[in-house]
């Protein structure tokens, strides 16, 4: 008798009724089992080839017809072009090619490296030259400089232009490729080419520094007015702004100056939860609208309050979230905003994490205040507009560069004016050394304990530019009249 034969008389057994003990051969067992996974696979083949989509589902590749072209462009690249392809470029080409083509600057695609970079400033310290950037136009534009930064220190302002960086230029360059020549490990040297309004470009050195993570300053006077500055919105912000504060009121505090100038945003939360320290449960504090349906208000609620009378001080690097609480503060909480027109950035944005480490930023709405005011590309404008003194936005003057009596030079003038604005007489300032710039910068390095060599170049450039620095401090006009309208003497 043959196998298959022999497995047909085997199955054809009677069973018995139920309750009798049924005997089977262990040959006929095995037979059995053999058969039933056998009957099962074709039940599953058929379940696969006739049955209902909910029996049994499989995922299979979709043709999308909107990337036919694009598929067909690949392939005739990968197949034709004279050199073999780097894949992995050309597809992260196409996709910041669509990003490029929404023509917005705050959104992007960051590869691997770019996306490390983007992540280190909204939680970390960083190791570069400390200053938020942006590309508008084809340019890459300062927004800020951050507190304490090399940036900062060299005099870079908002809305200045990095033309290039250590002399490759970064015109048509996205934020996040500029940042990745403009990072670099603490104590090298970057040569920015930065040009200001209609001014002649120049180059600054700057050597790289740790930027601090710490976005939270505060002091207080005798006149208990706090004066408070955020310099950025990142994950620890809120948590310094509210051990700050407590210290602050323990010691007396009567009022709060909150300081936003140069601050270029950062998370939106953080924003939200720093504004709800100060109004009222209910009070609105911004209202978010998406691509479809009416705008959602967010509302003050719960949590610590601060009850001081509170201004604000806004400029033109103040952007975003910076303007956020500004806004709301001003408009549920009736806080006076001094200052200049904030630099005008209304839109929200959300990272999307790619499982290769790359990340897709992208905007995806707008915010309004509290009013439903639209900002973008407007800014805020103060309650009382008060501007930084002239010599606040002169020119960097090079430390590396020597300046003596005879010389022709656009940062002679930008010099002449700083030893002005601290009392020296450079005598006519324009771009001419003459014998009375001479004496003048005698003067001033014999006040500094320096050489007197008449000669502007490294230990008393450095410190003709940290003298302005501290007069700006000393003499501000915006804190001034903040204090001025929290005491009421106005």
């Amino acid at each position: 008798m043959d196998e298959q034969k022999r497995e047909e008389e085997m199955i054809e057994q009677p069973v018995k009724p139920a309750g009798k003990f049924i005997r089977i051969k262990p040959f006929a067992l095995i037979m059995l089992i053999f058969l039933t996974i056998l009957l099962t696979a074709g039940l599953t083949i058929f379940a696969l080839t006739f049955g209902e989509k909910k029996v049994v589902e499989v995922k299979v590749p979709v043709e999308r017809q909107e990337f036919t072209r694009l598929y067909d462009a690949f392939d005739e690249l990968k197949n034709n072009y004279y050199v073999e392809l780097d894949e992995e470029a050309v597809i992260s080409g196409a996709i910041n090619g669509m990003f490029d083509a929404l023509d917005d600057p705050y959104t992007d695609f960051m590869n691997k490296e770019e996306a490390g970079y983007f992540n280190e400033g909204l939680s970390s310290s960083f190791q570069g030259i400390g200053a938020e950037i942006q590309e508008r136009n084809g340019y890459i534009m300062i927004v800020s400089p951050i507190k304490n930064s090399p940036a900062e220190k060299a005099g870079l302002l908002p809305k200045d232009v990095i033309l290039s960086v250590d002399g490759e230029s970064i015109q048509g360059m996205s934020a996040s490729e500029a940042v990745l020549l403009i990072r670099g490990e603490k104590g090298t040297e970057v040569t920015l080419t930065v040009q200001r309004g209609d001014a002649e470009p120049i180059e600054m050195k700057l050597v790289r520094d740790d930027i601090p993570i710490e976005t939270v300053y505060g002091e207080m006077g005798d006149d208990k007015i706090a004066h408070i500055q955020i310099t950025s919105f990142s994950e620890q912000t809120y948590k310094e702004m509210v051990t700050i504060l407590s210290d602050l009121a323990a010691q007396g505090m009567e009022g709060i100056v909150l300081d936003v100038r140069q601050n270029p945003g950062g998370i939106l939360t953080t924003a939200v939860d720093i504004a709800n320290l100060f109004l009222e449960d209910g009070q609105p504090i911004l209202q978010v609208q998406g691509r479809t349906g009416e705008p959602e208000i967010i509302k003050a609620k719960g949590g610590k309050k601060f009850t001081q009378p509170v201004t604000v001080l806004i400029d033109e690097g103040s952007a975003s979230a910076s303007e956020i609480l500004a806004a709301a503060l001003n408009e549920s909480g009736g806080a006076k905003i001094i200052g200049v027109n904030s630099f005008g950035k209304g839109t929200m944005q959300t990272v999307s994490y790619l499982e290769d480490g790359s990340n897709l930023k992208f905007t995806t709405g707008k915010w309004l205040t509290p009013k439903g005011n639209w900002i973008n590309e407007k800014g805020i404008t103060p309650t009382i507009e008060v501007q930084y003194p002239s010599y606040a936005s002169l020119s960097y003057v090079d430390p590396n560069k020597e300046l003596a009596e005879g010389m022709r030079d656009k940062m002679v003038e930008s010099a002449e004016g700083m030893l002005e604005a601290l009392g020296y007489n450079p005598g006519k300032v324009d771009n001419l050394f003459d014998n009375d710039t001479e004496s003048a910068v005698k003067a001033f390095q014999q006040d500094q304990q320096l050489d007197k060599t008449g000669i502007l170049t490294g230990d008393t450039t450095y410190a003709l530019m940290d003298a302005v620095r501290d007069k700006i401090q000393k003499e501000d006009p915006m804190l001034l009249k903040a204090k001025e309208v929290l005491l009421g003497t106005e």
